[in-house]
């Protein structure tokens, strides 16, 4: 698919869900008031008046009302997430960010350190190895800061900037930067060749983001340009992520048929096929499972196992075949409603009763998770 397809097709999925979004919070302002929920007005009148300690801000009340709200539902996926969650887990599934290119640490007194990238914006303007943060755009970050909160402050559109205080140690002298973010990657996986048999290249897949297609062409290009052959695919605790990428990673080694079926609440049964055959659907591959594995992950796993493609060696699944929609709500906080169903055809058991279940059962031991490999390696080359 053209980039600019891609953008075409993701900015309509936006807009789509802003309108679900605003139709669905108009709806339920129409039946949603005060005069609907009494003893919530009671209950709040009483702990403003009696309440020995002083209540949290209006905002945090708000929020625990709502993450109450939805533990009624008895649904484990479906949460509110506060502001910076939501940033935060946007960037992850998005695989890019606006930033400043550094990693985070603590020094010996327990503060914030940076630790910049090369060639990124906080290494190009001065910003030096374990120089201490102590505001981003004039907020004091402190030893108690939250390093979630840290990174969606840093974090924003790319091109705009950012202002960044450091203190530099033996001497305590104080810097300021004026950055400007740029889009920095942020990768959904790892490759690696096995030094034990280097006809064999892993690819080990973290997290479903929209670039992970991408990713995994990149990473099979440079294990086949260093000569590996085979190839392992590692989904192990990998808890899924963006449902159309799950989609799209199933595609690069399918040759044709169906990827996977879904069905949202009184809507009709839409099915995902394999549009044209993978660059990969001829690759020596096995899939590494284990209870870890789930959603957009096991959407992957299920395909290639339905079609035969390639076996499954480990665990059984997680078994998470529910949907989705993500609701952003004024200030930046999120819902995550369950609202449908996905299943894979073909297969031999549904996936949501006992998870996927492994070609090859291998349990897998905590303490040494890499024996799998060693096991996966032989099942590989063993069948070609």
């Amino acid at each position: 698919m053209s980039t600019f397809n891609r953008k075409f097709l993701f900015l309509f999925f936006l807009v789509l869900c802003l309108v679900i979004a605003f139709l669905s919070g108009y709806a339920l302002s129409l039946h949603f008031s005060e005069e609907s929920f009494p003893l919530l007005k009671e209950a709040h009148a009483l702990l403003l008046k009696y309440a020995l300690e002083e209540p949290p801000p209006a905002t945090e009340l708000e929020y625990g009302m709502i993450k109450g709200m939805l533990e009624k539902l008895n649904d484990p996926f479906t949460i509110f997430a506060e502001p910076v969650q939501t940033e935060l887990t946007a960037d992850s599934l998005q695989g890019r960010y606006g930033g400043i290119g550094a990693e985070f640490g603590r020094d010996a007194d327990g503060y914030w350190v940076l630790y910049p990238f090369p060639n990124n914006p906080a290494a190009d303007a001065g910003i030096q190895e374990a120089d201490r943060l102590v505001a981003v755009d004039k907020v004091a970050i402190l030893p108690e800061t939250a390093l979630d909160t840290i990174k969606a402050a840093i974090r924003g559109p790319v091109g705009e900037p950012v202002l960044i205080d450091i203190v530099r140690l033996p001497d305590f002298a104080h810097y300021e930067f004026s950055l400007e973010r740029e889009e920095i990657p942020l990768p959904s996986l790892i490759w690696y060749k096995v030094i034990s048999e280097p006809r064999v290249g892993v690819i080990k897949v973290n997290l479903i983001a929209a670039s992970t297609p991408d990713e995994i062409l990149k990473a099979v290009a440079d294990l086949e340009s260093r000569g590996a052959t085979h190839f392992i695919l590692d989904l192990r605790d990998n808890g899924g992520g963006l449902l159309e990428a799950g989609v799209n990673t199933a595609r690069l080694f399918l040759t044709q048929g169906d990827v996977m079926q879904q069905q949202y609440r009184h809507q009709r049964i839409e099915t995902f096929q394999v549009i044209q055959p993978g660059p990969l659907n001829e690759l020596p591959l096995v899939v590494l499972v284990n209870r870890g594995t789930g959603s957009a992950a096991e959407i992957i796993a299920g395909a290639l196992k339905a079609h035969k493609r390639a076996p499954l060696v480990g665990e059984p699944t997680f078994g998470k075949t529910s949907l989705q929609l993500i609701f952003e709500l004024h200030d930046g906080s999120s819902m995550h409603v369950t609202s449908g169903k996905w299943w894979i055809p073909n297969l031999d058991s549904p996936i949501e009763s006992l998870g996927l279940q492994p070609d090859y059962l291998l349990p897998i031991d905590p303490q040494n998770s890499d024996v799998i490999i060693e096991d996966a390696i032989i099942i590989l080359l063993g069948s070609g």
